[in-house]
């Protein structure tokens, strides 16, 4: 594989193992910035621009749970290709 694939399967394995987290995240803060309760419970009223982004937000904030998968599949392929990046080098060296 080169370089350039490894770093993007690399970016694409880390943005997918961190986007429940950046979602939840940017729910928090739009739900911060505009004055609105965020909570897992259920899901509250927020008027973001003239419309309820209640729903949203809520659905934003509970997709972090997703990144109990997401992070430990993202860590083990980051693992993988650390190993396939030390073997790359190993075997240009040994040339």
């Amino acid at each position: 594989m080169s370089r350039r694939w490894r770093l993007i399967v690399a970016l694409a394995v880390l943005l997918t193992g961190i986007a429940p987290v950046l979602s939840v995240v940017i729910a928090g803060a739009l739900a911060s910035a505009h004055g609105c309760t965020l909570h897992e419970g259920f899901v509250n009223p927020c008027v973001i621009l003239g419309k309820d982004r209640g729903e949203t937000l809520y659905t934003m904030a509970v997709a972090g749970w997703f990144a109990l998968v997401t992070l430990p599949l993202a860590a083990l392929a980051a693992l993988a290709l650390a190993i396939e990046g030390v073997a790359a080098l190993v075997r240009r060296l040994r040339r």
